[in-house]
């Protein structure tokens, strides 16, 4: 029965995936902890020039630290784009990459642009859902 429980956590009950670039990678995972309470993992996937592998780092952030963890993310995002670049246009950077990572060319009408997409729908227990519809990125 362990085993099982070890499996559950290893698996997330939602995730995104951010494609920045050819080479980096980020993962957005929501995942269980043996008390069935939930915690984010934020993963920086790089990889290596020199040879297949990859290179990876994490944060795990917890329920009690979202919050401030939100709050302090945008306010330097914030900060970075009004104060210290603010004729910077940082919508340049809304690539969209496929698989292999090669840069897709996009069309100048609006009709264009696409939703982000998710990479796996694991739907959260319903319980669950609604404490993650809660969560609102405003950068």
């Amino acid at each position: 029965m362990e085993n099982l429980n070890n499996d559950r956590a290893m698996q997330p009950v939602f995730s995104k995936k951010v494609k920045a670039g050819k080479r980096r990678t980020y993962f957005f995972d929501v995942r269980t902890t043996r008390a069935n309470d939930y915690f984010l993992t934020l993963t920086e996937s790089r990889k290596r020039q020199d040879s297949d592998g990859y290179d990876r780092h994490k944060i795990f952030l917890y329920k009690e630290d979202m919050n401030k963890f939100i709050d302090d993310l945008t306010e330097t995002i914030n900060y970075i784009k009004t104060t210290l670049m603010p004729e910077y246009d940082f919508d340049q950077f809304s690539n969209q990459y496929d698989e292999n990572g090669d840069y897709i060319q996009k069309e100048a009408a609006a009709e264009d642009v696409e939703a982000p997409t998710q990479v796996e729908n694991l739907d959260p227990p319903s319980d669950a859902k609604s404490s993650l519809d809660d969560i609102k990125w405003e950068l």
